[in-house]
């Protein structure tokens, strides 16, 4: 007799996908977003929605993993593969999680400066404590509580935003179903294109997924959980995608509208004051807070998650691999942030190291999926593995040119 799943079921679902969400509208993407906007106005928008798109079959995918064989990517690839393929990977995921961390602890400092007047490094230090109390005295539940209150509070500021510029919507549509390069905007497209698949993300959907496990011994049950994860996932990216479409939307009716280039998100909430009143640049500070506040709690999970599936073990800090992961994470990261001097080269040396790491982690996933070994009747069949090596190609090309352009 086939299980049934009411109403209330697929609400109780819906949680996962709103952490990877986070990575998707972290600080990092908003410099891009912002100056995509003021630079271009309407016409970039159409990178949001290719970038969601392909990050939906990527997350879709990663979530497979989790669901079907109970392990998160780090543990599958330890537990399946040979160590001279996986433990480089899984290392340089682990140091990518560190530069994420950089990215999104960086983000939340610089909110603080903006708000409170503390200077990067002090605000990077308040950040590492309250994410480690967050992460080390809280339950998954509870931190899933935590995160989807965050982006609700972010997806608010950003609607408040909205009501306060006059949108051109007609225009906007177009922007964003037409792809368009205008001239010099190709750096700005791949850094929001290239950058929005992250490697912790992925490995942390396959991780995060499994707190939804009902009985992966009734196929009926798997069958059940593939649909409503996807479900989860498409509704949590489209709130990715609102609100990246929302910074570009406001940039676009603001900055560009009055001629204003904008380089730094610092720069972005001081001329928003003038333009549109205090109560926005305050908005905008604190929306950027709780995105880094948010995205620098994901990072240490996903550190936390790559780093214990190291030693063949899955997420849960009450245990010491998991523990020692966050520290590492976290804590690194706050020490290479007060070896740089320049909060902007930061964020750069963060996309840098991204960049390299993204196509082996996007590699070591297919490799996963696609195997009978790992995924029995699961494994990704032909038109999926074409499309997910396909959208492994662009982003890999997208990262190559990011990153070249990053060391020019």
């Amino acid at each position: 007799m086939k299980k049934k799943f009411s109403a209330r079921d697929v609400l109780r679902y819906i949680g996962p996908g709103i952490l990877v969400t986070v990575g998707f509208i972290d600080p990092g993407n908003w410099a891009s977003n912002v100056a995509a906007g003021a630079e271009y106005g309407y016409k970039l928008l159409w990178m949001v929605s290719l970038s969601t798109l392909m990050l939906i079959v990527l997350q879709h995918n990663a979530a497979h993993l989790g669901i079907v064989t109970g392990l998160c990517m780090s543990e599958a690839a330890e537990k399946h593969l040979s160590p001279a393929f996986s433990r480089p990977i899984l290392l340089s995921a682990v140091a990518a999680a560190v530069a994420t961390a950089l990215a999104e602890l960086l983000g939340a400092a610089i909110a603080l400066k903006m708000l409170l007047g503390l200077p990067i490094k002090i605000g990077v230090v308040f950040t590492l404590l309250f994410v480690s109390w967050l992460l080390y005295s809280n339950s998954y539940s509870k931190l899933e509580k935590w995160i989807i209150g965050f982006v609700s509070l972010i997806g608010l500021s950003f609607l408040f935003e909205l009501s306060l510029v006059q949108i051109d919507w007609p225009e906007a549509a177009r922007g964003w179903v037409t792809p368009a390069l205008p001239d010099g905007s190709l750096p700005i497209v791949m850094s929001v294109l290239g950058a929005v698949v992250m490697p912790h993300n992925l490995f942390l959907h396959s991780e995060v997924i499994q707190s939804r496990q009902w009985n992966r011994e009734d196929d009926t049950v798997i069958r059940h959980q593939l649909r409503f994860e996807f479900l989860d996932t498409l509704f949590s990216m489209i709130i990715g995608w609102a609100i990246n479409s929302a910074m570009i939307l406001i940039a676009a009716a603001t900055f560009f509208q009055a001629g204003l280039s904008v380089g730094e998100l610092e720069q972005a909430a001081q001329m928003l004051d003038p333009l549109l009143g205090k109560a926005a640049a305050t908005v905008f500070a604190l929306a950027l807070l709780f995105s880094g506040l948010s995205s620098s709690v994901t990072a240490g999970m996903a550190g936390g998650s790559i780093f214990a599936g190291l030693f063949g073990e899955e997420y849960d800090v009450s245990r010491l691999r998991t523990k020692q992961g966050v520290l590492l994470t976290l804590v690194l990261a706050t020490v290479i942030i007060f070896f740089v001097s320049n909060p902007f080269q930061g964020l750069i040396l963060s996309q840098m190291l991204l960049s390299i790491q993204l196509p082996w982690t996007i590699l070591l996933q297919i490799r996963l999926t696609s195997s009978t070994t790992v995924m029995g009747r699961y494994a990704n069949q032909r038109k999926t593995a074409v499309l997910l090596w396909l959208i492994g190609l662009v982003v890999t090309l997208l990262n190559v040119m990011l990153l070249k352009e990053l060391l020019l």
